[in-house]
């Protein structure tokens, strides 16, 4: 397949887990080894050859939609406002679909940090997408590699590629790196306006529909105050 040329940045929250850091700026703004969530992510993207983001804003929009601006050299930046009601990430997802002409296309969450070498993840991606037998692709990682996640995992992987996480909540192999690609055959008939990806990711799997993609770099979670110096100094000392 084809790279998709669109991709929707999660940029919505409040970013609570990250206060005091958010106090005065949202979470995509917060820096990780003098880089910004949010760059990093452009950053990604830029690289893959996505060439239309659209992104979410609800938080002190204000300072998202400025520093977007900088990059209107790279991308067709479209903003979906949330202001008036944050909407979860499911919700999120249904208002910005209207905005979103690829199907399928990528959904990336702006608070995990990683590194590639060789191909561009998203890239291998697009290439692992089977339409016939997909609705969701994740990018995973093996839970010891999952830096700084304090869960116990996310999903099961079977050997087929397919993701489940049956059964009472336990200990998962694999931890989802906040990186998806979606079809928009699955983003239907919302239960509100508010509600989480949850919902679709539940449904692709009972239909046997939700894939994994392992990432073959280093993956961190950095969505709390004290994981940006414990990744900056993985960082440090894998140059």
């Amino acid at each position: 397949m084809s790279l998709p040329d669109t991709a929707m940045i999660m940029a919505a929250g409040r970013g609570t887990r990250m206060m005091p850091l958010t106090a005065t700026r949202p979470k995509p703004l917060i820096e990780v080894a003098g880089e910004t969530l949010l760059d990093h992510v452009l950053d990604l993207l830029r690289d893959a050859g996505v060439g239309r983001i659209v992104v979410n804003v609800h938080y002190l929009p204000d300072q998202i939609e400025a520093h977007l601006a900088r990059h209107a050299a790279d991308f067709a930046v479209t903003v979906s406002d949330e202001r008036e009601l944050l909407r979860d990430t499911g919700g999120g997802l249904v208002k910005a679909l209207p905005a979103i002409p690829d199907d399928p296309f990528f959904c990336i969450n702006a608070d995990n940090w990683f590194t590639w070498s060789g191909e561009n993840p998203l890239r291998r991606m697009a290439a692992a997408w089977d339409p016939a037998r997909m609705d969701v692709l994740m990018l995973v990682v093996p839970h010891e590699r999952a830096h700084n996640a304090k869960g116990i995992g996310d999903f099961d992987l079977g050997s087929d590629g397919r993701l489940s996480r049956e059964g009472p909540k336990q200990p998962r192999g694999f931890d989802w790196t906040g990186v998806q690609l979606l079809s928009k055959r699955l983003i239907t008939n919302p239960p509100a306006d508010v509600f989480s990806t949850n919902l679709f990711w539940d449904r692709a799997i009972s239909e046997g529909r939700c894939f994994g993609l392992v990432h073959d770099g280093e993956w961190f979670d950095v969505g709390y105050p004290e994981a940006i110096a414990l990744t900056e100094a993985r960082l440090a000392g894998s140059d």
